[in-house]
């Protein structure tokens, strides 16, 4: 039995070895070409866990010939990456080419740390490949994310997931030298949720404690079992992340405080980022409360200034106490689902054009044309209101917001109703 786990061993060396992410990689993509090319640009890999981020910044750096060193965000720091760089600019006094420097969880980098990339960056010194399972915009600071290419990585699908299982018990040499049949697939999919490292890492799991030298036969019922006795093994890893923030958010939409708290501690216990955690509450502030208690969303923010100012042990309290705020408060989609119904009209109508009565007019010519003529200012009418069309003709009268049971949406309803009568109803 080999000591290197499954997941490694089956690691893809090259570009035709490596599976899915067409949508970035296909045959015509620029990514693609810039590889083979050999220009590559400085670039973000976001994604979750197990979609490849680190794989193919190895490939790329194999393809294009180029030195490669790695950080991790996590156990790295300023003085890690100034060496680096003092090495690479030595090495490119004597013609060697620029250097790839690849670092993981980029996210967990202060802006301190990142400002110290931007010369190296700058000037060709590096190229940089970030991957982040956060979305870059939040937490790569702008002008080093403005010198890179973001690329978004998706899960695999469930076809790539068995093609990858299969590939592994044809390849592997301690798989391939075993009888084993995967008769049912779903249960370890399931397990996985699209992370390819955590579906191979079961695998190897039920191989290792079910295989007795005859032929195994992979079930449904088979993989449950192992895998529940040996659910810790997961947990430990941090392979049950997005799982678990899954359950902390349900908890939270479905007015559970007790729930809420729990996996709040499963995630504090794992050692989560406590960011990461504060985030969540903001968005289920907006998502799952919204106007039913519009004060839901201060008290998130209000969480993520605090996290970033006292940061553990005391930030727990801090969590603790949003995360209960939120589990007990009145809940409401209705702005959610507004700008979701919105946004689909956009799609399906396209760019509609702005009544002229809308536009601005910075212009002579734009004011001869009525850009801007009829428009009444609704300050100048009685209770700052007059009637007038505000979106354009084609969908005028249609009503993105539907006020749930909360109070509160029913308060706006009502106020819609009062001002607009008959317009909006639906």
């Amino acid at each position: 039995m080999s000591m290197t786990p499954l997941a490694e061993r089956m690691r893809p060396r090259t570009l035709a070895d490596y599976m899915g992410q067409d949508h970035i990689l296909g045959e015509n993509s620029g990514l693609r070409k810039a590889i083979e090319s050999g220009h590559i640009p400085s670039m973000i890999f976001w994604g979750p866990p197990g979609v490849g981020k680190t794989t193919l910044a190895q490939i790329i750096a194999n393809t294009v010939d180029r030195p490669f060193h790695s950080l991790s965000a996590i156990n790295s720091g300023v003085k890690d990456i100034r060496e680096i760089i003092a090495k690479v600019s030595n090495q490119g006094l004597f013609g060697v080419q620029n250097a790839i420097l690849f670092i993981d969880e980029i996210h967990r980098f202060s802006k301190s740390q990142q400002d110290s990339l931007l010369g190296a960056v700058e000037k060709g010194i590096l190229t940089l490949i970030g991957a982040t399972t956060e979305n870059p915009s939040f937490e790569v600071i702008s002008a080093l994310l403005s010198r890179s290419q973001v690329y978004t990585l998706k899960h695999h699908s469930k076809d790539e997931l068995v093609a990858l299982m299969e590939r592994a018990l044809k390849e592997d040499d301690d798989l391939k030298t075993k009888k084993i049949k995967l008769k049912d697939t779903g249960a370890l999919i399931k397990i996985s949720g699209g992370d390819a490292r955590k579906l191979l890492n079961a695998l190897e799991m039920v191989v290792d404690q079910a295989y007795e030298g005859k032929t195994l036969n992979v079930t449904n019922d088979l993989v449950t079992n192992i895998i529940q006795a040996n659910i810790a093994n997961y947990d430990k890893d941090g392979e049950m992340h997005y799982d678990v923030i899954s359950a902390f958010i349900k908890s939270i939409r479905g007015s559970d405080p007790n729930g809420a708290v729990y996996w709040l501690a499963r995630m504090i216990e794992g050692g989560e980022d406590p960011k990461f955690i504060a985030r969540r509450l903001m968005i289920s502030a907006a998502e799952d409360i919204g106007l039913a208690n519009p004060n839901a969303l201060i008290m998130a923010n209000n969480t993520f200034d605090a996290i970033a100012k006292i940061g553990w042990p005391e930030g727990r309290i801090v969590l603790s106490q949003c995360a209960i705020y939120l589990a007990t408060s009145p809940k409401g989609n209705g702005s959610y689902m507004a700008i979701g119904k919105a946004q689909a009209l956009v799609k399906e109508t396209g760019n509609l054009s702005v009544p002229l009565h809308l536009r601005n007019a910075p212009t002579k010519l734009m004011k001869d044309l009525g850009y801007g003529e009829d428009y009444k200012y609704s300050h100048d009418y009685a209770n700052n209101f007059v009637n007038q069309e505000f979106l354009p003709d084609e969908i005028s009268g249609t009503n993105f917001f539907n006020a749930g049971s909360s109070a509160r949406e029913q308060d706006i309803e009502k106020t819609i109703e009062n001002l607009w009568g008959e317009k909006y109803s639906d």
